[in-house]
């Protein structure tokens, strides 16, 4: 066997970083040899810049011993950036040391190999790196299209007129291939007219075009039809890519490449799905495996609609048309199925008899964990044991009764402790007559959407507070300035004797103290409103995250609260910086440190910690406020963040800390988490993204 036989067809770009001048021409020459094109440089700086600058590199070779930064440093580098994470990588040596070897793979190496005279042996492992990232693109491409495929079939499957059929391809391929124009044309058969709500007829065509804005356009006008119909004409059997524009099927200016596929069933050609894409690189074998696909579904979805047609205007052959057309449908509806089984929702569904008769491939995998073969046939109630047999019942038996669809929010516990949410839909369905025979249940997982909507509800609920404190705030300042005022002041006359001694003037003394220390309290809560509702110019500086939490610790120790708290502060090493304000981050930690302080009255541990999120793909840098006191309950948790809510009594808080502090965090572009287990205390997460470099590393 030859080397150029082992190695992968398609010429690639292959990054060579080597400091020995001789060697790195070498391999350059042998890369090049072998139909490859090469980028070499001689250090871990320069291999940066030139992946920086190359929109594409395939393969690295670096050797383990550079100048400066080493090979393994680099190659650690490159694995812990998202743009260069899968990017496979040989490191080479002159040394066949185990050591080495270990390294290597330890930072992140997808192979090691051992320099030689000749780079036989690299170029075959250059070759099986490059075809087995080629398999890893391929299946990603393939996971698309059957999405794709999956869901433009559920959408055809009742398209029974060529402008359906049309308007459903034209619109789903526009959107899955995330098109500039998409056009689906199906030519009609002689002396019929369509008569679809979708499409226009144009010189025996049904057309349907989406422009750039995704609106359907039903006019053939957009479509170079005489070209179109002498491609047809021709019975291509294959699709076509064209980019000289003088031969686009779509007349537009703005874009640079078309991708058309024929619509063929049984060797003829239907009609054409005509693709634009305003990029060349846009149009990639995914997206044309994609329209291929499309084209396929939609000539048996074409043909389908063609037979149905047919079969209602020609009696003479209507035995023959419906038994083709239910077999194909048959094939079909089997397919479907094949769909839905692999759609990432759980699905199954009972009869009457409340007997499993579905049981679909996420059902099997998910948490009940039981195979389909041991499922079907059986009780449900047998089956769900976790869940409470009544309620199930109920709601079984409202939608057997009703016949209408009933959507549940449920939540379960995970296994990390995390509250999951599920949107449950019970389906009736009906197959013969007018009674409902089985009920389809599905469950989705929505918590990403529940958690989403309820950060929306809260920051709409901080935004009309603060438009509220900011419209009253300093109407009831004035009023409260002249209170406390004429309270000082009659002090001083009391105090002056002006109004002589007695138990008279000792009543007024005392209540004169309650007005004004009531009106400063009235103050420090509409301080508190303006503080809310005032608007917080983030001024990004760089920042040290371990700064602030340590200038706050000590503004805490010279507070002096809590004088049974032990404050311990755990600074992480080497953290990123962040763009903010210094001051409105510490308030920030201040607000949740005393908050702290306020939860252990008996004493307790106030920690506060800076690290690094364990998510390195997040690049994000925590700070972390946490203590030993009684605890959030569950009931309340989700109402903390709510402006003028607190558990404290009258005269100890205003409810608007932890809103500032929320809005604070917000208007960082960070997030605020917290986790609380009752009698053990509570800890709160605040999340800053990391600054970058110009050239995506995490300054210091």
């Amino acid at each position: 066997m030859t080397v150029s036989s082992q190695v992968s067809n398609r010429a690639a770009t292959i990054l060579v970083v080597e400091d020995d001048e001789r060697v790195r021409r070498g391999l350059q020459r042998a890369f090049e040899s072998a139909g490859h094109r090469v980028l070499a440089c001689g250090d871990a700086a320069e291999a940066l810049r030139e992946l920086h600058r190359e929109d594409c590199c395939d393969l690295v070779v670096m050797d383990i011993e550079l100048p400066g930064v080493s090979g393994l440093a680099l190659c650690r580098l490159l694995r812990a950036q998202t743009a260069t994470r899968r990017l496979p990588v040989i490191v080479v040596s002159s040394h066949d040391r185990e050591d080495y070897k270990v390294e290597a793979f330890a930072a992140g190496a997808d192979d090691f190999v051992v320099k030689s005279e000749t780079a036989r042996e690299l170029l075959t492992r250059i070759g099986a790196h490059l075809e087995a990232a080629e398999r890893e693109r391929a299946l990603q491409g393939s996971n698309r299209e059957l999405a794709f495929i999956a869901d433009l079939g559920r959408g055809l499957l009742h398209a029974l007129s060529l402008a359906e059929v049309v308007r459903r391809v034209a619109g789903a391929t526009y959107e899955g291939a995330d098109a500039a124009l998409c056009a689906a044309a199906l030519a009609r058969s002689e002396g019929r007219r369509a008569k679809g709500e979708g499409g226009k007829e144009d010189d025996g065509l049904t057309v349907c075009v989406f422009d750039r804005e995704g609106t359907a356009e039903e006019d053939a006008s957009l479509v170079e039809v005489e070209r179109l119909r002498a491609w047809l004409a021709s019975s291509p059997s294959v699709s076509r890519r064209v980019e000289e524009r003088g031969e686009f099927f779509l007349r537009d200016n703005e874009h640079a490449v078309e991708f058309a596929a024929p619509l063929r069933f049984e060797g003829r050609a239907l009609g054409a799905l005509v693709v634009a894409f305003d990029r060349r690189a846009d149009c990639g074998q995914t997206e044309e495996r994609l329209v291929d696909a499309a084209a396929q579904q939609a000539a048996l979805a074409a043909r389908i609609s063609t037979l149905y047609e047919a079969a209602r205007s020609a009696s003479v052959h209507l035995a023959r048309e419906v038994e083709h057309r239910t077999a194909e449908a048959e094939s079909q509806r089997r397919f479907t199925e094949a769909i839905i089984d692999s759609l990432p929702v759980s699905l199954y569904a009972i009869d009457r008899d409340y007997r499993v008769v579905a049981w679909n491939r996420n059902r099997e995998l998910g948490g009940q964990g039981i195979p389909r073969r041991d499922v079907l046939g059986r009780n449900i109630f047998e089956v769900l044991t976790r869940q409470p047999r009544g309620t199930l019942r109920g709601e079984f038996e409202r939608a057997f009764s009703t016949g209408e669809i009933e959507h549940i929010e449920q939540e379960s516990q995970s296994p990390d402790g995390s509250t999951r949410h599920w949107l449950v839909s019970k389906v009736p369905m009906k197959i013969d007559g007018e009674e409902v025979s089985h009920v389809i249940t599905v469950g989705e997982d929505i918590t990403a959407r529940v958690e989403a909507n309820r950060a929306v509800a809260r920051t709409e609920r901080l935004a009309a507070v603060g438009r509220l404190a900011a419209g009253v705030v300093h109407e009831i300042n004035n009023p409260l300035a002249t209170i406390a005022a004429c309270a000082e002041a009659l002090e001083s006359r009391v105090a002056e004797d002006a109004y002589g001694a007695g138990a008279d003037v000792e009543d007024l003394r005392e209540y004169l103290q309650l007005i004004r220390g009531e009106a400063f309290r009235c103050k420090q809560i509409t301080n508190g409103l303006l503080d809310f509702s005032r608007a917080r110019a983030v001024e990004h500086a760089p920042v040290n995250v371990s700064e602030v939490v340590e200038s706050a610790a000590r503004l805490l120790l010279h507070q002096k609260r809590g004088a049974s708290i032990k404050i311990d502060v755990e600074l992480g090493d080497g953290l990123p910086l962040v763009a903010g304000d210094m001051g409105q981050l510490q308030q920030a930690v201040i607000i949740l440190a005393e908050n702290a302080i306020d939860a252990m009255p008996e004493g307790g541990t106030l920690t506060l910690r800076t690290l690094r999120d364990a998510d390195e793909e997040s690049g994000a840098v925590l700070i972390e406020v946490r203590d030993t006191g009684q605890g959030i309950p569950p009931e309340i948790r989700e109402r903390i963040f709510d402006p003028f809510f607190t558990t404290k009594e009258v005269g100890r808080g205003t409810g608007l800390g932890l809103a500032v502090c929320y809005g604070i965090v917000t208007e960082h572009g960070g997030r605020i988490a917290v986790d609380s287990t009752v009698g053990r205390g509570t800890a709160f997460r605040i999340s800053l993204p990391a600054m970058k470099t110009s050239d995506g590393d995490l300054p210091c």
